[in-house]
């Protein structure tokens, strides 16, 4: 850790620096997390360690980056940092470094959050500190996590589904009627129980329509090639003949 917080220092030094590192700023490298941190969840998801171990490397870089440019601004240090994270880890587990009493995780994060609001004084709600800028379905599912860690939450999934139906109801009225908000707002509701049912079954929604993405994407690549051999475009053959080839590939996914 010291040797990179060398190097980084090195890179920002005006004398015999990097150009490059010498022009960024905390705000013209911001991009720069978010696609770092992107690419470490794929690392994860393939399943490759190497590839993670390149990637959270990358990342960190990017906290070192935001905090040598801190330090010479005369605002914050790494050290800072480490020990902002380093505290707030004690304090927020008093069941490890306190006497605290907890029988599960359910209760450790219900702690957490009261805790937190005790921390941040001027936050006023529990859902307070959701990121605005996090994709707006991750966005969804944290919004809903922590309203239900208030007791703000369906008695159990089967009231979620009935709410799911009665969403789908109201956006068929809405198309019905050709009312163009009327139509957003229920689609939104309609995405929300979704996105619900998502956290009763404890999957991240981003995470199971990603899924969907790759699989839709891999059997509408089957379908092209089969149908362009022919020699012809893909729009040149009828939706029955393009979901042949689609139902034969998903029963060969299912097997």
């Amino acid at each position: 850790m010291a040797r990179l917080l060398e190097i980084m220092a090195r890179l920002r030094n005006p004398k015999g620096g990097c150009p490059w590192d010498l022009e960024q700023t905390i705000e013209s490298i911001k991009a720069n997390m978010l696609e770092e941190a992107y690419e470490a969840l794929d690392a994860i998801e393939s399943g490759n360690r190497e590839d993670l171990v390149e990637e959270l490397g990358d990342l960190l870089l990017q906290i070192v980056f935001q905090a040598q440019i801190g330090f010479e601004e005369g605002s914050f240090a790494f050290k800072d940092v480490a020990k902002g994270i380093s505290d707030k880890l004690v304090n927020r587990h008093p069941h490890i470094f306190g006497t605290t009493k907890v029988k599960d995780a359910d209760e450790v994060l219900r702690n957490w959050d009261e805790i937190k609001l005790q921390e941040k004084k001027a936050r006023k709600s529990a859902l307070d500190g959701v990121p605005k800028h996090v994709p707006v379905l991750q966005r969804t599912y944290q919004l809903q996590k922590r309203a239900a860690r208030v007791g703000f939450d369906w008695d159990n999934i089967a009231d979620v589904f009935e709410k799911l139906e009665e969403e789908i109801r109201e956006l068929k009225e809405a198309i019905a009627k050709k009312k163009r908000l009327a139509v957003i707002e229920e689609l939104g509701d309609l995405l929300f129980s979704v996105v619900n049912i998502a956290r009763f079954v404890k999957v991240d929604p981003a995470y199971a329509l990603e899924r969907t993405n790759t699989k839709f994407s891999r059997r509408f690549r089957v379908v092209e090639k089969e149908l362009e051999a022919g020699g012809k475009k893909l729009s040149e053959f009828s939706l029955d003949e393009m979901e042949v080839i689609w139902n034969r590939q998903r029963a060969e996914d299912k097997r």
